[in-house]
């Protein structure tokens, strides 16, 4: 049954890819949107008008201004894109500030080192960046002046950093959140668009998708999903992300993007699971088949409108796949097994300062499937939680996905 359904999800995405945009900038490739009828009808009126606003944004010195939250491996890869493209758009300000957690190297700020060398030596070592991004330690300075923010910070820091953002947030901003988690302190599972939003008083889209950030870093062909309830923001973010290199779709299913973003790192250590008890390449397709499944029926079930065919998009199945080969949390569960060690001294040895998502997600998951007596309804989810957490060995994967 799954696989009739997912036959027709792919139909349905050649026939929601309703038109194609083509980008003022020459270098840049075409961007594709997929929406229903109402928002392919916004989107052409909306560009339509706006290539006039366009021009007169340009003649009237009036530029939006982005700023990126966050600076780590990810965060620096897409500064790396964000710098390039806001150079091709007169609509935009040239400078982008990227705020920067201030660590000390070797004697000198993390900031100071970016600015003078243009790489951010700790987190993505050997990545030049453009001289147009700007790192900054003062979290306000970078936030006042922004039009958009690029939010892509570790989630369990989201309530400390929006917190400090809030009263300085420039009427009309929006954002973008590259987050990949769920927060569960609310005692439920919200997104963490959602958790921006209620925070910050603005308006959140999301991007994901198959896209580590080495890869994006060294130009490697990669695709994104962003997730946008407004056509306009979706144009937007496709000037400031698309490249040769990074295609980005746009959606209007920002649940399922979000939940796929999530999710599938939670699939990732089950993979890395396997991958360190020596286990081939069946067994590994088998879990994330089974990963898959049960990403879609989580989304389905705690959200309205969840499309399969969005499952189908590089935030979902590519995304998936990528990180149960190459991610870090694959790799951490890996040597979880071959080493003996915990989560938590492996995060801190392997990660140079970098945060897994998976085990976080797993637990807060875990959470709420235990308080609605769901578990035996998710086995990967549950059996991942049960051998991170509850000390059961990993040896035990297969008997907990074989007997749940």
């Amino acid at each position: 049954m799954l696989s009739i359904r997912l036959s027709r999800a792919v139909r349905q995405i050649e026939r929601r890819r309703l038109f194609v945009l083509s980008s003022p900038a020459t270098h840049l490739p075409s961007c594709n949107v997929v929406s229903d009828r109402s928002v392919r009808r916004l989107s052409l009126d909306w560009y339509l008008r706006d290539s006039e606003k366009k021009r007169n944004m340009a003649s009237s010195g009036e530029k939006k201004k982005i700023a990126l939250i966050g600076s780590g491996n990810w965060g620096s890869a897409i500064a790396k894109i964000v710098g390039k493209n806001v150079m091709e758009f007169d609509r935009y300000d040239k400078e982008v500030l990227m705020w920067v957690y201030e660590e000390m190297i070797d004697g000198k700020k993390l900031t100071e080192i970016i600015n003078e060398k243009h790489e951010n030596v700790k987190y993505l070592p050997g990545t030049v960046l453009p001289n147009n991004i700007i790192a900054c330690p003062d979290l306000v300075v970078t936030t006042k002046t922004a039009d958009v923010l690029i939010i892509v910070l570790p989630h369990q820091f989201i309530p400390k950093v929006c917190g400090q953002m809030k009263s300085h947030i420039k009427p009309g901003a929006i954002a973008i959140s590259l987050i990949k988690g769920l927060d569960a302190s609310t005692g439920g599972i919200q997104l963490v668009s959602h958790q921006i939003e209620t925070l910050l008083n603005v308006e959140v889209s999301v991007l994901m998708g198959a896209n580590l950030a080495e890869d994006v870093a060294q130009d490697q062909f990669c695709e994104a999903t962003v997730g946008t309830l407004n056509a306009a923001s979706g144009q937007l973010y496709c000037e400031i992300f698309n490249r040769p290199s990074f295609q980005i779709s746009v959606v209007n299913d920002i649940a399922s993007v979000e939940l796929c973003g999530a999710l599938k790192n939670i699939v990732a250590l089950a993979a890395g699971i396997s991958d360190g008890l020596g286990y081939g390449a069946s067994t590994k397709a088998a879990i994330l088949r089974i990963g898959l499944v049960e990403m879609h029926k989580f989304a389905s079930s705690y959200y309205h409108g969840v499309e399969l065919s969005t499952f189908m998009e590089s935030c979902g199945v590519a995304d998936l796949i990528a990180t149960c080969y190459g991610g870090r949390n694959r790799r951490v569960a890996e040597a979880f097994v071959k080493t003996g060690k915990s989560i938590d001294v492996l995060e801190a040895e392997m990660l140079n300062g970098q945060k897994l998502q998976g085990p976080h997600t797993a637990h807060e998951l875990s959470t709420i499937l235990k308080k609605e007596g769901k578990e035996s309804e998710y086995p990967l989810f549950t059996a991942v939680h049960k051998i991170c957490f509850e000390g059961v060995p990993p040896q035990d994967l297969l008997k907990l996905l074989a007997k749940l």
